[in-house]
């Protein structure tokens, strides 16, 4: 029969009571709980100060967490702390901590942890709080050490320097490096003169500082913050910061050593704040302006996409267009062209001043000839010699519609008479010319001149003056003349003139027949 036991096997009450004894002295002793991860971040500290692992975080008096090492940050000379927090710790970006002495019966340090503000971003897990917010406590050796007897003389020194300033009398090398209205006057007095003023340059300073504020209630808060940034940015960043101040400090000596340029730049910078008001004036003038447009400009942002989205399908058809089988063909086949057209813009080059001489020398000369009246006295046409010319032409075509079998002929009342008429050699056959008309000529009118005029050929054409057909040989001569009839030679032949003719040029009007 199987035996019911009374209590727990002897056996399994032991383990259990060794594993609670494990169990309590781990605590007791560890103050963690096992198989949990607390939140970790770090801390970059100028010095240690003797924080050891195990030391406590608190805020407010509390204990939130513990450090758990202390180590050298990135090969300098400042320290790293790494703490573990609560879970329920919430720790901002803008947080802060510092190294705080324990009570006398505690010893040793402890961390002070202030959150930051709850509207800051929240540190990730192993996120690190720059140099720039945190702190070391001021030891009694660090006071004392700050007080050497030679720190201490140099103080002397310096209150004594600052008397001096104040009470001696300036040299005149001093008095002529300063403004007119101090020299002569001890620092004290000079002081006091510029105290006179003070009100002004407060009131001044008031204005300034009443703009810092901001035009919105925590405007001054959100600059306070943007500069906390830019510090905690400076902070990471030392090894640049350090070239910075270096090379500040180069750039001040290079100033001390150009005081003497640096004070003639400044006395100048008068006449430029004085140009640069009207300047400024114009700029807040012109803000409204600019304003309005950045709220038209971002009205219409909101349309972009649209606009672009409706582009697109442009863009998609017209990008076939740009391929070398459309426009890089097209301009394959433009490029002969391209030549050519080159070829004509420099054969156009070299053709333009010919036909711009053409042009001169038709409107210069050609036109204003054709636009003279001929002067034939009783028998003028009246109207200029161009359209003489066509009167003529129609008139020899009237006389010439007669015709036979052998063709057209012109009949003439000149021939067939005892007189005989002799011209001069023609421009056909370069011989003279013979007619015989009834009657014999009286003259030749207009009078036919033996001097042909004036034709220039090493000049241009448009150089050349217009041809004066009313001469003094013509019926309206400037002496108001008229030419004796020709008077026949003694074989009875009647000159018309040695010069070479043409039948079509000679205008012989006969007299009878």
């Amino acid at each position: 029969m199987r035996r019911v036991s009374d209590g727990m096997p002897k056996f399994r009450a032991g383990l259990i009571a060794l594993v609670v004894t494990v169990l309590g002295t781990y605590l007791a002793f560890t103050k963690d709980i096992p198989f949990t991860s607390d939140r970790q971040i770090s801390a970059v500290f100028r010095t240690s100060n003797l924080v050891a692992q195990r030391s406590p975080v608190r805020i407010a008096g509390v204990d939130v967490g513990k450090v758990v090492r202390v180590e050298r940050y990135r090969d300098s000379d400042l320290a790293l702390v790494t703490m573990t927090l609560d879970d329920d710790t919430r720790v901002h970006a803008d947080a802060t901590i510092k190294i705080r002495p324990r009570l006398f019966l505690e010893g040793n340090f402890y961390l002070d942890l202030q959150p930051g503000t709850p509207g800051a971003r929240t540190l990730a897990h192993d996120a690190v709080i720059p140099l720039a917010q945190t702190s070391t406590p001021v030891q009694l050796d660090q006071v004392l050490t700050a007080l050497q007897s030679n720190t201490r003389g140099a103080l002397q020194e310096a209150v004594k320097g600052f008397g001096d300033a104040l009470g001696s009398e300036p040299s005149a090398a001093d008095d002529a490096r300063q403004d007119p209205a101090v020299r002569g006057l001890t620092g004290g007095e000079a002081l006091s003169e510029t105290l006179k003023t003070s009100p002004q340059s407060l009131e001044g300073t008031a204005v300034v500082f009443d703009g810092l504020l901001g035009q919105r209630p925590g405007d001054l808060a959100r600059t306070v913050r943007g500069f906390g940034r830019t510090m905690r940015a400076l902070s990471e960043h030392e090894a640049q910061l350090g070239n910075l101040v270096s090379d500040f400090n180069t750039t001040m000596a290079t100033f001390a050593a150009r005081s003497d340029d640096v004070r003639a730049t400044v006395r100048g910078l008068a006449g430029t704040v004085g140009a640069a008001r009207p300047a400024f004036a114009g700029l807040r003038a012109a803000t409204p302006a600019t304003r309005r447009f950045a709220r038209n400009l971002t009205a219409s942002l909101p349309e972009l996409p649209g606009a672009i989205d409706a582009a697109l399908p442009w863009l998609a058809q017209a990008a076939p267009l740009l391929t070398d089988a459309e426009l890089g063909g097209l301009l394959d086949e433009l490029q002969p062209a391209t030549a050519d057209l080159a070829a004509l813009g420099e054969a156009t080059r070299r053709w333009l001043p010919r036909i711009d001489a053409f042009d001169r020398c038709a409107i210069e000369v050609l036109l204003p000839t054709a636009n003279v009246k001929v002067d034939d006295g009783d028998f003028s046409a009246g109207v200029e010699n161009y359209k003489e010319f066509w009167y003529a032409m129609v008139g020899q075509a009237a006389e010439g519609q007669s015709f036979d079998g052998n063709g057209s002929f012109l009949r003439l009342q000149a021939a067939g008479g005892p007189n005989i008429i002799k011209t001069g050699k023609t421009n056909y056959g370069k011989e003279a010319m013979f007619g015989k008309p009834v009657l014999p000529p009286l003259r030749t009118r207009p009078a036919y001149s033996n001097q042909l005029p004036p034709l220039r050929r090493d000049r241009p054409c448009h150089e050349n003056p217009v041809p004066d057909v009313n001469g003094p040989a013509s019926v309206g001569a400037a002496d108001g003349s008229r030419p004796d009839a020709a008077a026949p030679d003694p074989a009875g032949v009647v000159g018309l003139g040695d010069q070479p003719s043409s039948l079509p040029k000679l205008s012989a009007r006969m007299v009878g027949g």
